[in-house]
């Protein structure tokens, strides 16, 4: 199991890497995802959340060179789906440390497969 975040500034630290593009593109794991969905999703609304991950992930793969026919809508709204599931089985008023870390413990070993594959 990887570290878990004890403080909000290492999450906004997180997400800020990843919005700036100063993150590297190998540096932005799984985990990183997690940590920027689960983000996103605790200030805003699924949709508004799934429209700001699409839009940096492209920001961030054209950045570093990868390209967009990387990105695929289907498993960033799946991921968005299942962040969101384990947020709603948090107790209200759980922090965003408690939020992220539990998304992590639940997803961090978890895959999603889309068709085409």
């Amino acid at each position: 199991m990887p570290d878990q975040y004890k403080s909000e500034q290492e999450i906004v630290a997180v997400v800020s890497g990843f919005e700036n593009c100063t993150t590297s593109k190998e540096a932005f794991t799984h985990l990183s995802h997690l940590t920027v969905g689960a983000y996103y999703l605790c200030h805003s609304t699924p949709v508004a959340a799934f429209a700001k991950m699409r839009f940096g992930l492209w920001r961030f793969l054209d950045h570093h060179g990868v390209g967009q026919a990387k990105y695929k809508d289907c498993l960033t709204q799946a991921w968005i789906r299942q962040i969101q599931t384990v947020i709603e089985q948090k107790a209200p008023g759980s922090s965003l440390v408690e939020v992220t870390n539990s998304v992590i413990e639940r997803l961090g070993d978890y895959r999603i497969r889309v068709e085409g594959e």
